[in-house]
């Protein structure tokens, strides 16, 4: 924990804090320092401007009588009248000795030598000199409590940061854990475990969600891998079978070695179309094929597929049309969402049956672009349609269909990659496959 990030954050916002207090402190005490100082010259200041006044008034003899009145009031400013040799006359300063103007000298008598006091020295019109003094010690024990008030709010900051740097890593540390443990889990194959949540809606909520997010992906990659290999091996056991068998007739019966030949022909081209459709699958899902996006229309794709299949299917006693009012605009690749719905329309003309009517609708709903494929046939069970999007399931468990299982699970990829839905909705009769693409900016 003591070489936690948060720790470390909160001893560096600690020490900002704390460096924060002193420049404050600093700061503080240079500018009340200064205003007590400009306060303590004018008073001393105005004190002298009055004596000199009633030196004007009253003459000398005015001065020493007001200096030794003042000298009997506790607490008053310092006073002192020497003549014109420098000889005392009253008040306690008269024995300082200091030149005129501002200066600091000592008090003599009464024990107090050493205590500073700040004085401002007149010289009178007649050579007399007048002094006016306070004690500076008012202002330094002003600036010690000001000191020890800002040293205890530093040693505040101090203490506090530590508690609460410490108190903040702790949860932090838990919380990473937490997500540490899950991760160690999960490489031990646990990947059921997820990380908990605490609801504080926090940052760490939030990667714990997105992470669960990711679980949540893995897994299902996973067991989609482990459903797609079962598949591959339970869906390629019968053609391979089936190509043994008809090797092994040839074989045995050289007269008929070239049919034998040629199913098994027939065979392996069936096998190389499913591992075709599910190389292609795992390149759409893969993205690889976003370069090839550019502005189209859906309704000019949905006129060219129709028109291929149009003739096959009335020649199956079927009949497919095209529903689209003006163009369905659509940015994607024309070559995978051509194929996305010649899967649609194939699956709707084999499992519609004889004299079904299948139509193709282009449109816009809502300022979003919709392709639909509509059959009336016997439609699919609601428990069964979204595993329809799963590679190799099919309906029919024997498989006696041609068909690999793989027209569906490539639609849903074309859809995913471009950001589109793909749901199907029971009708009666029959079923529609439904499209809806993202709105364009």
């Amino acid at each position: 924990m003591f070489r936690s990030t948060a720790l470390r954050l909160a001893a560096l916002y600690t020490a900002v804090f704390a460096l924060a207090v002193v420049v404050l402190g600093a700061i503080t005490l240079f500018t009340i320092r200064r205003a007590l100082s400009d306060e303590f010259d004018a008073r001393i200041r105005a004190e002298s401007a009055a004596m000199v006044q009633e030196y004007r008034s009253e003459g000398l003899k005015g001065v020493v009588e007001a200096v030794r009145e003042r000298d009997r009031t506790p607490g008053a400013i310092d006073y002192g009248v020497q003549g014109r040799a420098g000889e005392p006359l009253a008040g306690r300063l008269a024995a300082s000795v200091g030149p005129p103007g501002w200066s600091v000298l000592r008090r003599g008598g009464r024990g107090r030598e050493s205590e500073p006091i700040r004085v401002l020295t007149v010289v009178l019109s007649d050579g007399n000199r007048l002094l006016v003094g306070d004690e500076e010690e008012r202002i330094e024990a002003l600036d010690g409590a000001l000191l020890r008030g800002f040293i205890g709010a530093f040693l505040g900051v101090i203490v506090l940061g530590a508690v609460s740097g410490y108190a903040l890593s702790r949860g932090v540390h838990r919380r990473l854990a937490a997500i540490s443990t899950t991760a160690e889990a999960i490489i031990d194959g646990d990947l059921a475990r997820r990380v908990p949540v605490r609801g504080a809606n926090d940052d760490l909520d939030r990667l714990a969600l997105t992470f669960n997010r990711m679980l949540d992906r893995i897994a299902g990659l996973m067991e989609s891998l482990k459903q797609v290999s079962s598949d591959i091996a339970h869906d390629m056991r019968t053609p391979l079978t089936r190509l043994r068998q008809k090797l092994e007739a040839g074989l045995a019966a050289p007269a008929e070695r070239g049919q034998a030949l040629e199913g098994a022909l027939g065979d392996l081209d069936s096998i190389l179309d499913t591992f075709a459709g599910l190389l292609r699958i795992a390149q759409i899902e893969g993205g690889a094929r976003r370069a090839a996006f550019r502005p189209g229309d859906l309704a000019a794709i949905a006129a060219t597929v129709v028109e291929a299949f149009a003739p096959s299917a009335e020649d199956a006693h079927q009949t497919l049309r095209l529903e689209a009012a003006g163009p369905v605009p659509v940015i994607g690749d024309p070559e995978l969402l051509t194929q996305m719905l010649v899967n649609l329309v194939e699956n709707a003309l084999r499992h519609a049956g004889v004299g079904a009517a299948v139509r193709v609708i282009a449109a816009r709903a809502d300022g979003a672009s919709m392709l639909s494929v509509i059959d009336n046939g016997p439609g699919v069970p609601d428990l069964e349609r979204e595993r329809l999007f799963d590679r190799f399931y099919r309906l029919e468990a024997s498989r006696s269909t041609p068909g690999s299982g793989l027209g569906l699970a490539l639609v849903a990829a074309v859809a995913k990659l471009h950001g589109a839905e793909v749901r199907l909705i029971g009708r009666t009769p029959g079923l529609e496959a439904r499209v809806t693409f993202p709105k364009l900016d």
